[in-house]
């Protein structure tokens, strides 16, 4: 299939028009009439998710957070960006983000599912009634501490950041993967008694605490990694004559 396919196909389904407007969405590099055979899903266009594609010959690099975020004046090996961009461009390799656009379009429900979150609606509007996150209300109501377990075993993390008392009860509840500090003022609006997410601060978990909202924060990669396998279900669902794999789960850092 060419990349220009490959390329409508995704967007059939997370259109770039769901894109926050400070995103960078889309094919951001390499051709639009090559022709792809192998494609390689990644959350991060890391130096070792390059190599990887390289070795593997992919034609084509998809990753959910955008290598670039702002123009750039230019390529060349002299910073990280510009060697990651020359390494895909002498490997003929195509490479496309799906940042927020995704975010609204898949991950919001699927996060909210996998925490078995009902009764849900969107957190956070961006366009047409989609939007980043969601609330709801858990199956049943349960401690701070149970509910971290539930978040730890529903995304297969190993650990957790808690603000507040691990007693408490909690029942309705807010989701937003990745970095949630910006749209936490949401589900303090909304009236939840816990927020999941990631990235979190002190000072904003601790003013979250003191208006009520306990939160949970499972970092940014720890939710936002199941992007991978449900894109993957999806692009081989959708495409015809491509082989897909993935860069294997491994979070970026250790709690010891």
């Amino acid at each position: 299939m060419k990349c220009s396919e490959i390329c409508c196909a995704i967007e059939r389904e997370y259109s770039p028009e769901y894109a926050c407007e400070w995103d960078n969405v889309g094919l951001l590099a390499g051709r639009r009439d090559k022709e792809v055979k192998r494609i390689l899903l990644a959350l991060d266009a890391t130096d070792e998710t390059v190599q990887t594609a390289v070795e593997q010959e992919a034609d084509m690099l998809i990753t959910h957070h955008p290598m670039l975020f702002s123009a750039i004046k230019r390529v060349t090996d002299e910073d990280m960006n510009g060697r990651r961009l020359l390494a895909l461009i002498r490997h003929d390799i195509s490479y496309y983000a799906m940042h927020t656009n995704y975010d609204t379009r898949g991950m919001a429900d699927l996060a909210a599912r996998m925490m078995d979150l009902q009764e849900c609606t969107v957190l956070e509007e961006v366009k047409d009634g989609e939007g980043i996150g969601r609330v709801g209300v858990l199956p049943g109501r349960m401690t701070l501490r149970a509910c971290a377990e539930k978040v730890k075993e529903a995304y297969g993390i190993p650990n957790v950041k808690i603000f507040g008392d691990l007693n408490k009860e909690v029942y309705s509840a807010a989701i937003c993967p990745g970095a949630g500090k910006s749209t936490m003022k949401e589900a303090l609006r909304f009236g939840c008694d816990v927020y999941i997410t990631g990235d979190i601060d002190h000072h904003t978990g601790i003013d979250a605490v003191d208006q009520g909202l306990c939160i949970i924060d499972a970092g940014h990669y720890g939710i936002e990694h199941i992007f991978v396998e449900d894109v993957k279900a999806y692009l081989e669902k959708t495409l015809s004559g491509v082989r897909i794999s993935c860069v294997p789960v491994r979070h970026p850092f250790a709690v010891i």
